[in-house]
């Protein structure tokens, strides 16, 4: 399968790009590059290989979720200039 003018013109039609015609000529050669590229990679025999659900298999790369005692309204309100019962005050800074 290869790319022709026409078709990269209307990739770029949907993609609402605009492209002059050096640069088309250039986009379609690309796309065939790329086109050419797949079919080697297509030639792999890949039989043997498994499946990823990730490139980079890294297992469990996070710490262990285990809760803890959190910060009490009062001791997180404690340094507020400015509070309202239990929670913080600031200036409006949206005008309507």
């Amino acid at each position: 399968m290869s790319v022709t003018l026409k078709d990269t013109k209307y990739i770029a039609e949907l993609s609402r790009l605009n492209f002059s015609e050096p640069e088309l000529n250039k986009m379609t050669d690309d796309l065939n590059e790329i086109l050419t590229y797949m079919g080697k990679l297509n030639e792999l025999d890949t039989s043997k290989v498994e499946p990823l659900s990730h490139p980079v298999e890294i297992t469990d790369a996070f710490r262990d979720d285990i809760p803890v005692e959190s910060v009490s309204t009062k001791d997180g309100l404690s340094n507020s200039p400015s509070k309202d019962e239990n929670f913080f005050s600031v200036p409006k800074v949206i005008a309507q």
